[in-house]
């Protein structure tokens, strides 16, 4: 009986599913927890430091620096953060399956900072970049950059993308791993670790968009990127220092995104195979109560059964004794969670277009801003590239509100848990990004009226600002932040929870790779705009040239505007007929086979 109780005792203070170091089951009063979980939040919000101004600033330094034209320098951004986002996938992939969460953060930040220092190096030297010219100057005959200091610039670009991909992909995870989900105690611990983690990245967001956007203005490009490379390194530093702290999670050798492309190639492969009537005769694992507590098993679902050809078991299959190729035959488990992942892409296709209208609140609302009076004080002058901070900063503020007071009265009216569903939230956000898209609208014909009036169309950016306020932009800033907290949060808990048990850790890469496609559709929207537009305007396409007095870029938002309103209603009927995989029909269990 003691013995039992000790036993007991040694599994409750040993985290079963993670390891130490040393390739030791972790402990947990020596590993893990919020004491390492503290340095991973550090490495977070230096990471954001250090790179969170490339997202909002980058175009004045394409176009200013490198010469390239708005358009070309706004396409260059979205290219850079559509890649950024994209790679998280293959990232999360090989981090899960063989290299390990803590080995690619170690790596993604070193690629970070060689990113960074190129690009630093390249501000800094006069021959690695185009001679000085004013491109908003009408008579100006800037040169673009050189075949090899394009080259230098795309490489740092990228490799700088290619490191924060890896980042986003595994950080995260990486500090869930930190806590016992099994534990009550740790479990709580993890959801005010995910909830300091978002006060992490606004913390790190804010003094980016203040201290180093203030920097690259007013004392040049190259401190700006310096300063970024070196709290880069100090990140990774702080982050690689608790290598004795840190509980790993043992690696798989699979992964269960693998898995799911096992399912499709297995249903292609017996395509010309018939359906039997009876589910039970799909192929499944036996099913007993050691393995239960291993491995998932789930019911078969009587929706899309053309991914059901992949658990067909044909007569060679029953009688091999060697296990069947998982390219051929899969469980029902794993065509379950297939059907799972392919029923929630509607809703992911949905929420692309609102990354496609953030883009433009990171490019040419910042060119807007540059044409303004930027003035907040007699003394002090805010970039328009901080404007950002003004839906950060009521982010803080909101989100603690919203948990506390809005979560707890909808609680009581709705009897949904989280106070509303997460794909109410994420059509609240949908419905706002709208509304941000049509103020945007309005406040640029304001601004364009007010050039107008003061005979100032061809005023030059920062030095000729408008007599208008680039505050006036905050409307559509605060209105995008409120949605930016609806839609991506609730995105990103909806995957959470509706994602098959293996891929709730690396669910993160679905939104992800939804922002990842918005930014592509920008630059795709912002070519084919101007092109469908060049012989009917004066300035040769909505968004053509340099000069935003004489383009027409409140028409472009007005369409973006009535783009997400049918977004928004393609969204209501595709939401209204989903139904949450507790909800989804099913029939009884597949009998357990061979």
């Amino acid at each position: 009986m003691e013995r039992s109780v000790v036993v007991s005792i040694e599994k409750q203070m040993v985290d079963e599913n993670k390891e130490d170091w040393k390739g030791r089951r972790a402990d947990k009063l020596k590993y893990g927890g919020m004491r390492a979980a503290v340095l991973i939040l550090a490495m977070i919000s230096f990471e954001n430091l250090g790179t969170f101004s490339l997202a909002v600033n980058s175009v004045p330094y394409f176009s200013g620096i490198m010469h390239y034209s708005i358009p070309d320098s706004a396409n260059m951004l979205t290219n850079y953060m559509g890649t950024g986002y994209i790679l998280a996938i293959p990232v999360a992939i090989l981090s899960d399956t063989w290299i390990g969460r803590y080995t690619s953060v170690l790596i993604s930040g070193l690629f970070e900072f060689l990113g960074l220092a190129l690009l630093t190096a390249q501000a800094h030297y006069s021959s690695l970049k185009p001679p000085s010219c004013n491109l908003y100057v009408i008579t100006s005959h800037c040169k673009t950059p050189s075949g090899g200091q394009e080259a230098l610039l795309y490489i740092g670009l990228y490799l700088l993308a290619f490191g924060s991909a890896g980042v986003k992909a595994s950080l995260p995870s990486h500090g869930a791993d930190q806590f016992d989900e099994t534990d009550p105690e740790e479990a709580r611990a993890m959801s005010t670790f995910f909830n300091t983690l978002l006060l992490a990245v606004c913390i790190g967001g804010a003094v980016s968009l203040t201290f180093i956007v203030w920097i690259q203005i007013h004392r040049g490009w190259a401190w700006g990127f310096g300063i970024g490379t070196i709290v880069i390194l100090l990140g990774v530093i702080i982050f690689a220092a608790g290598l004795p702290l840190y509980r790993f999670r043992v690696r798989q050798g699979t992964n269960d995104i693998i898995q799911i492309i096992q399912v499709y190639v297995a249903a292609i492969r017996n395509r010309n195979l018939l359906l039997p009537e009876d589910p039970a005769e799909l192929y499944e694992i036996k099913q007993d109560k050691e393995a239960a507590e291993k491995i998932e098993f789930l019911p078969h679902r009587n929706i899309l059964r053309f991914l059901d050809r992949a658990a067909i078991q044909v007569k060679d299959d029953v009688e091999s004794e060697k296990p069947p190729s998982p390219w051929k035959l899969c469980r029902v488990t794993q065509v379950e969670n297939a059907k799972i992942i392919l029923s929630m892409i509607p809703i992911f296709c949905c929420t692309i277009i609102m990354t496609l209208c953030l883009a433009q609140l990171q490019t040419f609302s910042i060119q807007q801003g540059y044409t303004m009076d930027t003035t907040f004080t007699k003394n002090f002058q805010i970039p328009p590239a901080s404007l950002p901070i003004i839906p950060i900063c009521f982010l803080i503020i909101i989100v603690p509100i919203y948990d506390r007071i809005f979560v707890p009265v909808m609680r009581k009216i709705t009897g949904v848990p989280t106070g509303v569903t997460h794909l109410q939230r994420i059509g609240v956000g949908l419905v706002l990004s709208c509304i941000s898209m049509a103020v945007a609208s309005i406040v640029e014909v304001k601004r364009k009226r007010v050039a107008r009036d003061h005979n100032m169309l061809d005023a030059v950016p920062i030095l000729m600002p408008l007599p208008i306020s680039t505050f006036w932009l905050s409307f559509q800033y605060f209105i995008f932040g409120i949605a930016d907290m609806f839609t991506y949060v609730g995105l990103l808990q909806f995957f959470y929870s509706e994602a098959p048990k293996g891929l709730k850790s690396t669910s993160t890469c679905f939104l992800w790779s939804s922002m990842a496609l918005g930014y592509f559709a920008s630059t795709i929207l912002v070519k084919s705009v101007n092109g469908a537009t060049k012989h009917i305007t004066r300035s040769g396409g909505w968004l053509a040239g340099n000069n935003i007095n004489r383009n027409h870029l409140n028409l472009f938002y007005l369409f973006l505007s009535i783009v997400s309103l049918i977004n928004f209603f393609i969204y209501l009927l595709v939401s209204t007929r989903y139904k949450y995989r507790s909800q989804g029909p099913s029939v009884p269990a597949a009998n357990s086979n061979k």
